[in-house]
């Protein structure tokens, strides 16, 4: 039966759920309570902290039958994100209200306690602005020295030069996918947002054609390639290959993100045009006064320091002994706080003081930066409070019990749980811990390569179309200036098209693989 089920992704040699049963009783006689550990993982993902403990799903969910509960907690997660929609779209409410007044009601109609739904919501926007606001301010402060010293618009002219109009689309997804392999999604984003502003400007092409195809490269890269900790999650609970992981997952995020980003960025900048950002436009518009643009390799060197910093720490976690000085360097040079922190105080020396800036330019320069993301720290706090409230509510352990009544292929079921739980949490931590932690029992007996392609396929199921309760849905709106139907085009459609590429392409791959 086994050999059957490896021969074709379609065929499972027993239903899914009785598999899931099986699982569920054998760990509840083995370990009660059958719980997954909670694991401390690097947080990639948009709507989680970056040292952040998440709680899978109670694996004993699979003997509790759906109860009215659980039904509420459904209708509940629909009315709170019902509700944030019509606030901002209609009535023309702050995000940040919205989010706020979606969430209490989400809480009160799964009949959460307000001081739970309160105390659930400030841990949520606490967590994960205590690190991503600070990702965000610093990515801010050295967007802001690129541009006003002109190492961007030197960075830009480059890459100009060596490119014509058609490529630069290409060419951004292949920038994206250099600075975001070893980095966070929102470090990434952070770094890539003015060289998108400032390549569009000196282009005179639309803003969406050359963002578009950057964040299908970065977003691409935190759902399907290790060492971004989403992929690490699956790799870890179903004991897959990293190797063989990291080379499948190449091979199917090529054409996702020839198809999210080129591709989808050339056809919807035709469709619909939007206008550069009054505020975010003032703060990454090149304005050097210099007689000079910085030297091409200055400027390099100092958008590329974090990646360099940051990979460091990847490859030290995978190489080295731990509790050695160089593991211990490398551990705290990575650190993403760290890294960008050391980035900001190199470009403030190598492209102001040394370059003839006075110490009042500097600080105004950085001064500047911080007013213009004030909203969207608040909104993106707003999304983790929203996420954690859901959580505390117990949506996670309702999906499970949804996955265990399936009958359907394993690829097929772990994608479509991937998916589930990331809607109804946003956190594509929780959707990747969780989905593991179901089918890790029913994979044992799979090979390494199977392992890998269901790591890749809860990856990709991680990251469908993401939506309010996402921050990095409300980073693009911000960032970009748009309403919040155009950001459903932006991000929400091409994160869907990354998703259904991935799980297309790992279907592929078990077919030919087998």
């Amino acid at each position: 039966m086994r050999a059957s089920m490896l021969r074709h992704p379609y065929v499972t040699p027993l239903p899914a759920s009785r598999h899931l049963k099986a699982a569920a009783v054998t760990i509840a006689r083995a370990a009660p309570p059958a719980v997954l550990p909670a694991r401390t993982f690097d947080s990639s993902n948009t709507s989680a902290t970056f040292e952040q403990k998440e709680n899978p799903v109670h694996l004993t969910a699979a003997l509790t039958p759906w109860s009215a509960h659980d039904t509420r907690l459904v209708l509940s997660c629909a009315l709170g994100l019902a509700l944030i929609i019509v606030f901002i779209s209609a009535l023309k409410l702050a995000p940040f209200l919205s989010i706020l007044i979606g969430t209490f009601a989400a809480g009160f109609a799964a009949q959460l306690p307000l001081d739970t739904v309160a105390s659930s919501f400030s841990k949520g926007a606490g967590a994960l602005l205590g690190d991503v606001g600070i990702i965000i301010a610093l990515g801010a402060m050295l967007g802001a020295l690129m541009a006003d010293s002109g190492a961007a618009d030197r960075l830009v002219s480059t890459i100009l030069e060596h490119s014509t109009p058609r490529r630069l689309p290409w060419l951004m997804a292949l920038v994206a996918i250099i600075i975001g392999l070893p980095l966070f999604f929102e470090v990434g984003l952070v770094m890539m947002v003015p060289i998108i502003f400032v390549m569009a400007r000196r282009s005179q092409q639309p803003i969406l054609r050359i963002a578009i195809p950057a964040l299908a490269g970065m977003t691409t890269l935190h759902a399907l390639l290790p060492p971004h900790p989403g992929p690490l999650i699956a790799v870890s609970a179903l004991h897959a290959d990293l190797g063989i992981t990291l080379g499948l997952g190449l091979i199917v995020a090529i054409p996702a993100v020839i198809l999210a980003g080129p591709l989808y960025g050339i056809a919807l900048s035709k469709r619909m045009q939007i206008a550069e950002p009054e505020e975010m436009g003032k703060l990454f518009r090149a304005g050097s006064t210099q007689t000079e643009l910085p030297g091409f390799t200055i400027s390099l060197v100092t958008i590329l320091m974090p990646v360099v910093l940051m990979l460091g720490r990847t490859v030290a976690k995978l190489a080295l002994a731990k509790d050695t000085l160089l593991f211990d360097t490398l551990d705290f040079l990575g650190e993403p706080i760290i890294a960008l922190g050391l980035t900001v105080i190199f470009a403030i020396v190598a492209l102001g003081w040394s370059r003839g800036m006075s110490r009042d330019r500097v600080g105004g320069i950085l001064r500047k930066s911080l007013p213009p993301i004030a909203a969207l720290l608040l909104t993106i706090g707003a999304g983790g409070g929203l996420k954690q409230t859901l959580v505390a509510a117990g949506i996670s352990t309702t999906i499970g019990k949804i996955a265990v009544g399936a009958h359907m292929p394993l690829l097929l079921l772990a994608w479509l749980i991937a998916v589930a739980l990331r809607q109804a949490t946003g956190s594509a931590t929780v959707a990747t811990t969780t989905t593991a932690g179901i089918v890790a029992p029913v994979v044992a007996g799979l090979s390494a390569t199977h392992n890998s392609l269901m790591a890749l396929a809860i990856g990709a199921g991680s990251v469908f179309f993401c939506h309010v309760n996402d921050a990095g849905f409300w980073m693009v709106r911000e960032y970009f200036g748009l309403q919040l139907k155009q950001t459903v085009f932006v991000w929400s459609i091409l994160q869907t098209i990354v998703s259904v590429v991935g799980l297309v392409g790992t279907l592929v791959l078990w077919g030919v693989l087998s």
